[in-house]
């Protein structure tokens, strides 16, 4: 069987995601690079997996020209997933990556626009549509057991990026919206085939305006309402406000009944521990007392699902299913930034562009 050869651009936070994942389906995949400018941190993320027989780079450029491979993952800061993806496109390969797809619309389209041209694809890393809980959750809806869906509300919510990048919105594109609303956000747009309505929402604004995160130029808190074609009606938040670790919360309320979805703060273990646990849930500030430790975060997540997804479209020559397209990552990113604009002005927004 042949192997899909990919090479990795980056070797920090996202990178981990991704590796994980590859590293599980290693009879199809194989590392053919792994590019960052700290080489210690490439070396160490090989070793946690336990890659072998890659090529190491310390520049993104370098690497894509010499690097023999099918597919470029991008796993950088957002202000250069453009640049990253452009480039690996006109050299002729499929591209992965991160969201959001850029930090601004202009520099998403002109990704799509480049994919078209070439004929090579993006698939857009959105791990929502692969969290085992929420496509339990979408099947029950499906079975039609509960009565039409007429209300969703879906959040992602933690303390604070880790990244020294979200701090400006040149590095960024926005705060906790951007950041962690790309998921509710782009979630939706997948699940109603982007046929959206309209929408209004509020941001806290930046900055002195922030509820907590003063320094930061984006936004600590954004919430937005947003109706679809079919009438369905959704609240979408995030914020760097919540402490305790990161919530990734989803309730869909029926004519007949509803479900309510924890990916973070349910399952299996219970623990106790006065000294603290090495490790619970992502961004939880402390680990002492009573906790639920995660089981296999990175598979509750939906980064497992989603990087099988993209490495079997891959190999077959195929786009990625709708929420999953470079086409979606720059409709998620158009919504945002309407987001932002009916909270900067105090509007309501409504959707009447043809859709692609």
């Amino acid at each position: 069987m042949k192997k899909l050869r990919v090479l990795i651009v980056g070797a920090a936070f996202s990178a981990d995601l991704h590796a994980d994942a590859y590293s599980r389906i290693l009879d199809k995949v194989e590392i053919a690079g792994i590019c960052d400018k700290d080489m210690a941190r490439v070396r160490a993320l090989a070793a946690r997996y336990g890659f072998e027989g890659f090529a190491e780079y310390d520049d993104y450029a370098a690497a894509i020209a010499a690097c023999e491979c099918d597919l470029v993952d991008v796993c950088m800061p957002n202000f250069l997933h453009r640049d990253v993806a452009v480039l690996a496109l006109e050299r002729g390969r499929d591209v992965v990556c991160e969201k959001p797809l850029a930090t601004t619309v202009e520099d998403a389209q002109e990704m799509v626009d480049t994919a078209r041209r070439v004929g090579k694809r993006i698939y857009y890393a959105e791990d929502w549509l692969f969290a085992p809980a929420f496509l339990r959750a979408q099947e029950i809806v499906a079975s039609g057991k509960l009565g039409k869906p007429l209300y969703i509300r879906a959040r992602e919510c933690h303390s604070g990026s880790h990244s020294p990048f979200a701090q400006l919105l040149k590095y960024c594109g926005g705060g906790c919206m951007v950041h962690l609303g790309v998921h509710p956000v782009g979630f939706m747009l997948a699940l109603k085939n982007n046929a959206w309505k309209e929408l209004v929402a509020m941001t806290s604004g930046g900055k002195e305006h922030n509820l907590i995160h003063s320094r930061m130029e984006g936004e600590d808190w954004a919430g937005a309402f947003i109706r679809f074609e079919d009438g369905t009606y959704a609240t979408l938040e995030a914020n760097y406000v919540t402490v305790g670790g990161m919530e990734d919360v989803m309730d869909i309320y029926c004519e007949q009944g509803c479900v309510h979805v924890d990916l973070s703060h349910t399952g299996p273990v219970r623990a106790f521990s006065i000294p603290g646990l090495d490790y619970t849930v992502e961004k939880a500030e402390i680990t002492t007392g009573w906790s639920t430790p995660a089981v296999d975060e990175k598979y509750s997540l939906g980064y497992c699902g989603e990087i099988n997804h993209f490495v079997d479209c891959a190999l077959r020559g195929e786009d990625a299913k709708v929420g999953l397209r470079g086409v979606d990552g720059l409709e998620t990113l158009k919504v945002i930034n309407l987001i932002y604009k009916s909270a900067r002005e105090g509007i309501r927004i409504g959707n009447e562009a043809p859709k692609d």
